[in-house]
């Protein structure tokens, strides 16, 4: 009794000293609430961080599509100086019956015409030879720079590069419902658990799939037993030997066995 008493004392020392061991030094509460706060305390930081950085990126993209925006308005206009009024005459972009001018139309009074290259130079191949046909002058072009807005060169050359778009029609393959019949062939296949396919009952026989031999498709013929020969035999070898002698007559003559006898097939 008292070894049970002690042990049970023990049990609850034991108790008591691992709670205090754990709470102590292995989860700390105090230690674990400090814990979270400082890592509350970073991720609030590193909220902010991310949301400033956010913030400057989303500036940056806006700025650079916006500085875009104005370098293709400054290409357009370029493009389309040509439209500029006059003093006689107003543009497109200037209606009369607008209170004040459009935007392009104060666009294209700051901006310059865009510069066409000039002709090449004629080389010395190219020039008249010497003679009377050396005082007659070429003709000027009828046009010196092209008149009329044009679309810039880049986007030209993408159009002329853009991949191949073809059509539904030709995009589908010519042998498309034979492909997709065969994938539903093979996934039936692959799928099914037995081989042989479901009959119903009634009318087993007739239903019943007809099971060929093994030699009618065997690439080896039957054998001829019983029509041919009964024996392999090898001639080579009975060439020195002598025919095999027969004891007995033809069969017709054993119904009367007993009252004639043979000797090597003669009848005595």
């Amino acid at each position: 009794m008292k070894m049970h008493f002690y042990n049970k004392m023990a049990v609850k020392i034991q108790q008591r000293w691992r709670g205090y061991h754990v709470r102590k030094y292995v989860h700390n509460y105090y230690a674990r609430k400090r814990y979270l706060e400082a890592l509350t305390k970073k991720n609030e930081q590193v909220r902010r961080e991310l949301e400033e950085i956010a913030e400057h990126q989303k500036k940056e993209r806006e700025r650079i599509a916006m500085e875009r925006e104005e370098q293709e308005k400054y290409m357009q206009a370029q493009r389309l100086h040509f439209l500029l009024s006059t003093k006689q005459r107003p543009g497109v972009f200037n209606s009369p019956f607008r209170p004040e001018p459009d935007e392009m139309e104060l666009r294209l009074r700051t901006v310059k015409p865009l510069r066409t290259r000039s002709a090449p130079k004629e080389t010395a191949t190219n020039q008249q030879p010497s003679g009377f046909l050396s005082s007659i002058e070429r003709l000027p072009p009828i046009h010196k720079t092209p008149q009329g807005p044009f679309r810039p060169a880049a986007e030209v050359q993408r159009q002329r590069q853009r991949p191949l778009e073809p059509s539904l029609r030709m995009a589908t393959s010519i042998m498309a419902l034979e492909e997709a019949r065969e994938e539903l062939r093979q996934r039936e296949w692959r799928t099914r658990l037995i081989d042989q396919p479901f009959l119903p009952f009634s009318k087993a026989q007739r239903n019943k799939e007809y099971e060929p031999l093994l030699h009618t498709h065997s690439p080896y013929q039957q054998k001829a037993y019983g029509t041919k020969h009964f024996r392999e035999e090898n001639r080579a070898q009975l060439q020195e030997k002598q025919p095999f002698k027969t004891v007995f007559t033809t069969c017709h003559v054993f119904d009367k066995f007993g009252r004639l006898y043979s000797n090597a097939g003669k009848i005595v």
